[in-house]
């Protein structure tokens, strides 16, 4: 799994900025450390503001508005993976294997879906090729971006059998 001849993308789409400073510059890291495995892009969508207490259709319309500017990212052919806490969950020798299975079959472009606060909308999850949890903990969906950057450099150390701690 190498990027040199430019055949993997990593895309995640993620809704809302990041804001707290230790995150940013723990997602610059790990950016610049996968740059050498892939080509990785970022890329935001604003989050919807909603009150604390929302009736169920008011939730499903705020995760429908970021449903929306979500899929208005998702490239064409690019498999889609959601990060859903009812996902299947994989320790990081599976995933690299699951990813490396992707690769080796022509998927050339992966995109990782964050949602917000809410979750996802049903018309994302339906796009989705993979749900994927990456814990049964809970995790503010900025953090989520970073343990994911971890995990898919991980991914890429596994798989071109450099050694990463354990």
């Amino acid at each position: 799994m190498n990027c040199d001849e430019g055949f993997m993308k990593i895309t995640i789409i993620a809704v809302g900025k990041i804001k707290e400073k230790y995150l940013k510059d723990g997602i610059q890291e790990y950016s610049k450390r996968l740059s050498r495995f892939c080509e990785l892009q970022i890329l935001e969508v604003e989050d919807e503001q909603a009150a604390e207490a929302l009736s169920p259709g008011q939730e499903d319309q705020v995760k429908k508005r970021e449903a929306d500017k979500i899929l208005k990212k998702l490239k064409e052919g690019s498999f889609a993976v959601i990060l859903d806490i009812k996902g299947i969950k994989l320790d990081s020798e599976a995933l690299a294997a699951r990813l490396q299975g992707y690769f080796v079959s022509g998927i050339s472009h992966i995109t990782f879906i964050i949602g917000g606060s809410l979750g996802l909308h049903d018309s994302v999850a339906a796009k989705a090729g993979l749900r994927l949890s990456i814990s049964d903990m809970t995790f503010p969906h900025q953090l989520v971006r970073l343990i994911l950057l971890e995990q898919v450099y991980r991914t890429f150390k596994i798989n071109s059998g450099e050694t990463y701690h354990k």
